[in-house]
């Protein structure tokens, strides 16, 4: 059985993917510094996402594109 009928022209937006403040990202823009880094997602304004990451003894906020990040 499908989860949406034949008469849509696309299936829904799995929630899995999408990005909300909360959730978790990874940064897949390869010529970023933190490539390949995990961090919560504190706020979105704009097309633009605001990532926290935590490691070790630092925590650290920084912001990128919504294009640059993936749901991890």
């Amino acid at each position: 059985m499908s989860v949406w009928s034949r008469s849509q022209l696309s299936p829904p937006i799995p929630l899995c993917a999408m990005i909300l403040p909360g959730a978790v990202v990874r940064v897949t823009n390869p010529s970023d510094i933190y490539y390949g880094y995990q961090g919560y997602v504190q706020r979105l304004s704009r097309g633009k996402v605001a990532v926290l990451f935590e490691g070790g003894n630092w925590d650290k906020l920084v912001t990128f594109r919504l294009s640059e990040v993936a749901p991890a």
